[in-house]
């Protein structure tokens, strides 16, 4: 049994697993850069008062889950992990001055958050998201182009069945009376709360109806509908927002209880789930629009939209499903040789195709040449170049691992023929 462990709540990348995920990662930076955002990387930690202020104080995420950081001086200021990516991204906007770019000035960061939660399957303490952010534009074709966005990224990683739940949750001018309706509806079945709900009750009675909690659900499925009480303004946005959906033939339902219970929430809220799986490690990824958070966080009002889809969730559904997270990464060719302890000439020729863009492994263990061969066709390899003999000729064998032919090529063309294989996938 091993001494040392990683920490609970996080796991190793091993090499399969960080393959699948690179290639999300792959996949969202394609995308991201066709939709027109750019890459930014803000700091692992913030300090806390951008989460306290741009999540909530009376969230879980602020109130359970930050890893808070000790100083090992006397500084003033407090540092916490950081749970998500938008607070710091608008941070940056702010400090920056991108106020000042053209708007909407969109960002996208890929990377790792933390959270203290409580560990179990999909759910980590050290996570991997992909956040979009579109700041300065009030939509609601933006809040369409980037619901499209993530609902494209799951088509293409892979996903099958991914759906789009959308809701509307209102701005400053009508929320503050549905707000109170929904008090008053909760507090008449007070008694029946557990005690979170209670407390949320108080705080931020928005959240009651994003409870997990299954007692909960027929209060929930009875409460007051948010559509009930939008504003003109709000009911316009969110038909648009609908109508730019439906030319783009995104798949969505709309979802009354889906909610972003922070103040600075406005207006278009949306969630990813594969089909039939709702309430299974909670939704793929969501996101909504924020057009307070610029100001909360000491820049002028602005709005704004932004996503996080988990990629960790991402690799799971795929292996729920049966889909391949990501091809087996095999070498092109591995060099070997009929002279076990000549590894110096295999390592030379590696060196000259790898410095031609190629992937391939010299065999550098001083074994026979048919363990050598039996080696490269264990991982796969498409070819085995055999440096024999006729290398003092400036020649070399050229042996197709799967079609088991074998052919002489000159070391100087070498490089042009596996090059040649590797576009056209035809060996041989």
């Amino acid at each position: 049994m091993p001494s040392f462990r990683a920490p609970r709540g996080t796991r190793d990348l091993l090499p399969e697993t960080r393959a699948g995920l690179s290639r999300l990662e792959a996949i969202a930076r394609s995308l991201a850069a066709r939709y027109g955002y750019r890459e930014i990387e803000t700091p692992l930690f913030e300090q806390t008062a951008v989460f306290e202020r741009g999540i909530g104080e009376v969230t879980d995420v602020v109130e359970k889950e930050l890893f808070r950081l000790a100083p090992r001086t006397e500084e003033s200021e407090s540092w916490a992990l950081r749970p998500e990516a938008t607070a710091g991204i608008v941070r940056a906007y702010v400090q920056a001055g991108m106020q000042t770019w053209p708007q909407p000035v969109k960002l996208t960061l890929a990377g790792p958050m933390f959270r203290y939660d409580r560990p179990q399957a999909g759910r980590y303490r050290q996570f991997y998201q992909w956040d979009c952010e579109a700041i300065g534009d009030p939509g609601p074709a933006v809040d369409a182009e980037m619901i499209e966005l993530g609902w494209r990224f799951y088509a293409e990683a892979g996903v099958p069945n991914v759906q789009v739940l959308l809701n509307s949750i209102g701005d400053a001018a009508c929320r503050p009376a549905y707000l109170e309706t929904l008090k008053a509806y909760f507090g008449r079945h007070s008694a029946q709360l557990p005690e979170l709900e209670r407390r949320r009750l108080e705080t931020n009675p928005l959240r009651l109806l994003d409870s997990k909690d299954p007692d909960m659900a027929a209060l929930i499925a009875a409460a007051p509908k948010i559509s009930q009480c939008l504003c003109e303004a709000c009911e316009t946005h969110f038909a648009s927002v609908r109508a730019h959906l439906d030319a783009l033939a995104v798949p969505y339902r709309l979802e009354p209880t889906l909610v972003r219970g922070l103040d600075y929430y406005a207006r278009t809220a949306f969630e990813y789930y594969r089909s039939g799986a709702e309430g299974q490690q909670q939704a793929l990824g969501g996101g909504g629009r924020y057009d307070g958070l610029v100001e909360l966080l000491g820049g002028r009002a602005t709005p704004g939209l932004g996503f996080a889809l988990g990629l960790d969730r991402v690799l799971l559904a795929l292996d729920d499903s049966g889909a391949a997270a990501t091809k087996e990464t095999t070498p092109l060719a591995v060099i070997v040789g009929a002279d076990p302890a000549d590894t110096t000439a295999r390592l030379k020729v590696a060196s000259q195709l790898r410095a031609e863009g190629l992937a391939v492994r010299a065999e550098l263990s001083p074994r026979k040449l048919s363990r050598q061969l039996e080696s490269a066709a264990k991982e796969h390899a498409h070819f085995a170049v055999i440096l024999g003999d006729e290398l003092a000729d400036g020649h070399v064998q050229l042996k197709d691992l799967e079609a088991g032919t074998q052919r002489l090529v000159p070391i100087g063309e070498l490089a042009k023929d596996l090059a040649r294989a590797a576009r056209s996938h035809h060996h041989g």
